[in-house]
């Protein structure tokens, strides 16, 4: 029964995959470029896409953007004029950026990701992929609820890693997005030479509306900085290999500071006055030790050493304001997504998959067709 039961699961995630992309042979590039860390998202804007129905390569701005691949990369200018002859400015994507689940309260963007589907198909990607978890872990220090917290957040471990031609996500926004124009193209920049160094076909892999790709829903700019060949197989697949997935966004993460064997966040009680001016509204590193917060009304709920430094955070629960305490790892989690409300519900799912891998039948009498494998 234990063979069958992970045979299945692996046969479910695997049936969830978009198809593999295409490789092709790649070309040789005349110059290296340097890697792009993203930048958070700015307020959206709402700009007519032009040319909609006409293939990108139509456009000047696209040719002028081919002309410079070329000159700077070695790009052939007519392969590049052959892919973008294919691909189109996809109007529904401009319309999705000013749709973040960000702007929702905590109370109404929490069950979004900290939910029972997540955390029962999280066990189950854990138990699928236990030895590339605990090898993640070992390699980069990161827990194995965080990295899988993460896949689930983004994809809900890979059955959902985006519709749009990741080709056509990132040109529409690079050229139709004015308020982020610089920082797509970039990204676009990034993409056609991650294509070409991985060997892929442009025009195959599909991710989110903003171009994030793969299980963990990379942009270019970090699969070229951050992704990693976890098997050693010759290639980063971040699409159809959970394992090259899980140890690129624990290295992600080990490459971003986090701290082995430190907590990531508490919740915390506040009384008086003084504590509200140190609520923090930014995603900025903490900067208060836990004893100059206590001693202006913050009591943690949960031992945090007075020395440690913390931020204080308020979410907007159902009843009422709900504070935490941030620490560094909580910090580390922003920078993977910028949002507090990102991280918290990370670490919550992370908590909730841990404590059901750990005891998965705590409470309730295992399925008699299931045989424990822990």
């Amino acid at each position: 029964m234990k063979s069958l039961y992970l045979f299945g699961v692996i046969l479910l995630l695997s049936a969830c995959a978009p198809p593999a992309p295409v490789r092709q042979a790649p070309e040789t590039p005349n110059t290296p470029s340097a890697s792009i860390t993203p930048v958070p998202e700015a307020a959206p804007s709402r700009p007519s896409v032009a040319d909609a129905g006409q293939p990108l390569a139509s456009r000047a701005d696209v040719r002028a953007f081919i002309r410079d691949m070329e000159t700077r990369h070695g790009f052939s200018a007519a392969r590049l004029q052959a892919v973008f002859a294919r691909a189109y400015a996809q109007p529904s994507i401009i319309a999705a950026m000013s749709r973040p689940a960000e702007a929702k309260p905590w109370y109404a963007y929490r069950p979004i990701f900290v939910n029972a589907k997540r955390i029962q198909g999280g066990v189950a990607f854990w138990r699928a992929n236990a030895a590339a978890l605990a090898r993640a872990e070992q390699v980069y220090g990161v827990p194995p609820e965080i990295v899988v917290a993460i896949i689930g957040v983004e994809t809900q471990y890979g059955g959902n890693m985006g519709k749009y031609r990741v080709l056509e996500a990132l040109a529409t926004l690079a050229f139709d997005y004015p308020r982020r124009s610089a920082y797509f193209r970039k990204e676009l920049e990034n993409y056609l030479l991650l294509t070409r160094a991985e060997g892929i076909d442009p025009l195959a892999p599909r991710g989110s509306y903003a171009g994030a790709m793969g299980y963990g829903q990379f942009m270019p700019s970090s699969f070229r900085s951050y992704a990693v060949d976890f098997d050693s197989d010759g290639h980063r697949d971040l699409w159809r290999n959970p394992r090259d997935a899980i140890g690129s966004v624990a290295n992600y993460f080990n490459k971003h500071g986090w701290r082995t064997g430190e907590p990531v966040a508490t919740p915390a009680q506040v009384s008086g006055t003084a504590y509200s001016a140190l609520v923090s509204r930014r995603l900025g590193q903490p900067e208060y030790s836990v004893a100059s917060l206590q001693a202006r009304g913050v009591r943690p709920e949960e031992p945090a050493g007075g020395v440690r430094l913390a931020m204080l955070l308020e979410f907007q629960g159902r009843e009422g304001p709900e504070y935490w305490l941030g620490f560094h790892n909580f910090y580390v989690i922003t920078r993977y997504n910028h949002s507090q409300l990102y991280a918290l519900a990370v670490y919550q799912l992370a908590q909730e998959i841990r404590e059901r891998y750990e005891r998965p039948y705590a409470g309730a009498p295992a399925p008699e067709h299931l045989t424990r494998i822990d």
